[in-house]
């Protein structure tokens, strides 16, 4: 452990392959069943929850347990931590920041649990954020903070082609709104106070992908920002759109490319295409 604050996420933060290890953050899994075999999300790929939905089987996800946190946090400690913080998905979308919290009231170390009110790339790059501050000394408060704040400025935009994933899975919020128009539209959401809400109703999906180019174009405008464009089951329309996105903002700093995990992929389903702009911090 290279620092004495050791920083936890979870597998919805969805990171490229490596950076957690070089940024020393530990990853606590998601679960994640297909017709009734659970498995942690990182033994099941993306490709096979997406085959899954395709057809039409039932594909269900779950917290992380109290047990799983206590376990993380006594490794954490062991290995020279002697404060934590843990930074998870939205709240409202899951019951992982009640499992860390009760894991952290009997932790071997002091613990924070920081609720980002997000998921995917907004939540990894709080949580590198807060990795990066841990490496160079920063105290938990400093560190957690960190993470707080820079998952509080990004925004998180996204494209599904049907909003029945999501309806089944009982995470459309708001956009339910959209549901009775759903087969004449191609929705865009976005996340506001840590649920999913509608952000604008579109007629094609070429559009939609047009659109969401825009909105973070916008939303991006000539501050320096960090980006990262997630997909589930469609690569080559996400890797076209993150290159149209670093010629088109000027101030951008890295851009991150990868598919979405078997956790959101359950919600959200096949063809999803979403956009996260994350400005730096002060």
């Amino acid at each position: 452990m290279g620092s004495a604050v050791a920083v936890v996420t979870d597998s919805t933060s969805y990171l490229p392959p490596g950076l957690a290890e070089r940024h020393e953050l530990t990853i606590v899994p998601m679960q994640i069943a297909i017709g009734g075999a659970v498995r942690n999300e990182g033994e099941i790929t993306a490709a096979e929850a997406a085959q899954a939905l395709k057809e039409w089987h039932p594909v269900t996800t779950s917290r992380p347990s109290p047990e799983r946190f206590a376990q993380t946090f006594k490794e954490a400690a062991a290995t020279g931590a002697t404060t934590i913080v843990s930074i998870h998905l939205s709240s409202a979308m899951s019951g992982t920041i009640e499992a860390a919290t009760l894991a952290a009231e009997d932790a071997p170390v002091p613990v924070k649990v920081v609720d980002s009110g997000t998921i995917g790339m907004g939540l990894g790059l709080a949580a590198l954020s807060a990795a990066d501050l841990a490496l160079q000394g920063a105290d938990a408060d400093t560190v957690a903070d960190a993470a707080a704040r820079r998952a509080k400025s990004s925004h998180s935009l996204f494209y599904v082609d049907t909003l029945e994933h999501l309806r089944r899975g009982g995470r459309i919020g708001a956009a339910a709104t959209l549901l009775g128009s759903a087969l004449m539209v191609k929705p865009l959401l976005n996340i506001v106070d840590g649920r999913i809400a509608p952000l604008e109703k579109v007629r094609t999906s070429s559009r939609a992908l047009s659109r969401l180019e825009e909105l973070a174009v916008a939303q991006a405008a000539d501050s320096r920002v960090d980006l990262a464009v997630q997909h589930v089951a469609a690569a080559p329309r996400a890797e076209a759109l993150a290159e149209r996105l670093r010629e088109r903002i000027p101030n951008v700093d890295d851009v991150y490319v990868g598919e979405a995990g078997p956790v959101i992929s359950a919600h959200v389903g096949p063809g999803m295409i979403g956009v996260v702009v994350a400005p730096q911090l002060d």
